[in-house]
């Protein structure tokens, strides 16, 4: 009788815990574990837009993907909150003609990730041609609106501050 009694226990245990795992794999509802290549790949993608963005002085994609509280740090050291970096996005007399996001490095914790990478840009500035280079470091924050930047860091590099390590 305490065979039947353990088997039948022994039963219910394993199939309870299949249908819990067949309920992970069926039910649309439940959180899937994140993928953390998909995830970097989300950021990478927004940092490319981020460039494009920048490109085009297009103040919206900003007003999306950089959260209400953002704090960052310009190129000269100056602060900036996000209403005064977008301003400066839109009001800027720099004219681009190429900006674009290299070397994309993402490294995610959890719901943060930190993404640092190499921005080239080529344009005129108040009449006068230039080429510049920066790094820059975002720090972003997953939450209910998806990756948002809450922090970045633009440091400009000199013209031969580039040479291959």
């Amino acid at each position: 009788m305490w065979y039947r009694i353990a088997a039948l226990l022994a039963l219910f245990l394993v199939v309870g815990s299949c249908a819990r795992a067949q309920q992970y794999v069926t039910d649309p509802d439940s959180n899937p574990p994140p993928n953390p290549e998909m995830q970097r790949q989300e950021i990478v993608n927004i940092e490319n837009e981020t460039a494009r963005a920048i490109l085009l002085s297009n103040g919206t994609f900003f007003r999306r993907v950089y959260s209400d509280d953002f704090a960052g740090t310009l190129s000269h050291g100056q602060p900036v909150d996000r209403a005064n970096f977008i301003r400066a996005i839109e009001q800027s007399d720099v004219k681009y003609q190429v900006f674009v996001a290299g070397d994309i490095k993402v490294r995610i914790y959890q719901e943060l990730a930190v993404a640092t990478c190499l921005w080239t840009a080529r344009g005129v500035y108040r009449g006068k041609p230039f080429n510049s280079q920066m790094r820059v470091m975002h720090v972003y924050i997953n939450g209910p609106r998806g990756w948002q930047v809450i922090s970045g860091q633009n440091t400009a590099l000199p013209p031969d501050a580039l040479q291959p390590l």
